[in-house]
């Protein structure tokens, strides 16, 4: 591992306990986490910024998969709701979160759910004219863009090319990266810093301006007295990790949909609505892989370089994304010689997927122990639409050159052209034929002008509680229907210049 910069602090440089104090303690260091640091500690607010991971930097970073899912991510990356089907979910777990793992897929938030969200839920001051400042701000800071067309791989070019040929919209991607090498490595952490994560972007601001951030600490939960929060309490991670205690004047939970809502509830925090941990959408997301008739070495170029957006009005989303070897064998539907067939034609494999703009909606409890358990039934509605929406994308690559494309659903035969989608689409598929997986947790600690209904309000302060803040996509009313970060990121900063109109630490 690299040497930690000036600021950053891990379990080697901890004693047998922690006592630490400041004006805002933020827990979680992602996109909501480290953004909202940044931003306060800019402004001079003394921040301490606590992480349950790690600390990594560019170096660390390299094409070693199993490596970086026991570093990088949260249980292995393969978390899990209860529920008909299950839904596979990732997250990560080092400084600078899931931003230093994801795809870097930038969106402002689509204009029609802002203003679902200002009309259904009264969300203040969320029109796109009153977010413009808040996106460009934080497309300043993690440099928006469309790949340079040398680093679009051949997979995604196919994916493009079908899709054109069909007359469907097609659209570059727009990452947080300055000029993308290709290494097709986004999954695992850039190992070249080109992509913009907050660990490159955002922590050196926070870092600049005086914040300290203080890495494998995990946070047990926060401490009150009567209404208002007055810090956090946790340990140190690893085997005998002693106790941590931080005072601070204002609170901030930045812990992701899942995890939030349950350190609220470890800390006997009682939502005036009822209704923290409800609301959970995720985007469920399916995947296919076609065998296309020419070598298309998917591993050489960018992560996602287009998107398919022709049925976004559905609330359906294509794109192809390359998936290393050993990752695309445990999760084909294929076994013995016939996954010993597939994975010898890797190099001409295209994995694509979608993405669906849920309208299912799950809960998050807490478990035994203190831990999450996310609960999550897909309704019938929905997996309809995923079912009918795989064919389609099976329909996009047949007309982009595949030759055979693996089951899309349990019990469902390898499909070998066309002609057997129109049998398929005839074909009743139950749910639990479905492999789903996703990485857009969401809801949970929904935003909102109602304390009955809400859990937050419109800058993500906590209903019922003085000195407590969520930021982090926990916070959204509803899924958004495409990839969430730079959506956290500008509600972050927004909420930061709220904390700082206020400054509640004063008080």
């Amino acid at each position: 591992m690299s040497r930690r910069p000036k600021g950053v602090l891990g379990r080697s440089d901890y004693g047998r306990r922690l006592e630490l104090s400041a004006e805002v303690v933020v827990v979680g260091s992602g996109a909501g986490g480290g953004v909202i640091a940044a931003e306060l500690a800019e402004a001079g607010v003394d921040v301490l910024l606590i992480e349950e991971g790690g600390w990594y930097d560019t170096q660390d970073f390299t094409p070693d998969a199993s490596a970086a899912i026991r570093r990088l991510y949260r249980d292995g990356g393969a978390s899990m709701t209860i529920g008909n089907p299950p839904v596979i979910f990732s997250e990560g777990r080092m400084v600078g979160g899931s931003t230093v793992i994801n795809g870097g897929m930038s969106w402002r938030t689509p204009e029609a759910i802002l203003a679902r969200w200002q009309r259904d839920d009264g969300v203040d001051a969320i029109d796109p004219a009153a977010m413009d400042r808040y996106f460009s701000r934080v497309e300043s800071f993690i440099h928006t863009a469309q790949q340079d067309p040398e680093s679009a791989s051949r997979d995604n070019e196919l994916l493009r090319e079908g899709a054109e040929r069909k007359g469907w919209k097609v659209v570059p991607n727009i990452r947080n990266q300055v000029h993308c090498a290709g290494t097709n490595n986004c999954a695992f952490g850039c190992p070249t810093a080109a992509k913009r994560s907050v660990l490159v972007t955002y922590v050196p601001r926070a870092l600049a301006f005086g914040a300290r951030i203080y890495s494998d600490i995990r946070v047990h939960r926060v401490t009150f007295e009567g209404s208002r929060a007055t810090g956090v309490e946790g340990t140190i991670t690893g085997p005998g990790g002693g106790p941590v205690r931080v005072q601070a004047k204002s609170v901030v939970v930045a812990c992701g949909a899942i995890h939030t809502p349950v350190l609220l509830m470890r800390s006997g925090f009682l939502s005036p609505s009822g209704r923290l941990g409800t609301d959970l959408s995720l985007h469920p997301n399916t995947k296919v892989q076609a065998l296309m008739g020419e070598d298309i070495y998917a591993w050489k170029g960018v992560h996602q370089a287009y998107q398919v957006r022709e049925f976004q009005e559905e609330g359906v989303v294509f794109a192809a994304v390359n998936v290393p070897p050993a990752i695309l064998a445990m999760t084909v539907p294929h076994y013995g010689k016939g996954l010993m067939d597939l994975m010898q034609d890797y190099h001409r494999i295209l994995n694509a997927g979608l993405l669906l703009e849920d309208e299912t909606t799950g809960r998050v409890r807490l478990g035994p122990g203190g831990i999450p358990l996310p609960f999550y039934a897909l309704s019938d509605r929905d997996g309809e639409r995923l079912v009918n929406a795989t064919t389609t994308l099976c329909e996009l690559l047949f007309e982009a050159g595949a030759q055979k494309i693996a089951s899309p659903f349990e019990g469902v035969p390898d499909l070998r052209g066309p002609d057997d989608l129109k049998i398929l689409r005839q074909r009743e598929v139950p749910k639990s034929a479905l492999e789903l997986f996703t990485v857009h947790m969401m809801g949970t600690a929904r935003m909102g002008s109602d304390p009955k209904r809400h859990v937050c309000d419109s800058y993500g302060k906590v209903y019922g509680a003085d000195g407590l803040w969520v930021t982090d996509a926990s916070l959204f009313p509803s899924p958004i229907g495409v990839n969430p970060m730079e959506t956290i990121m500008a509600l972050a900063t927004r909420n930061a210049d709220r904390l700082l109109e206020t400054r509640p630490w004063l008080g």
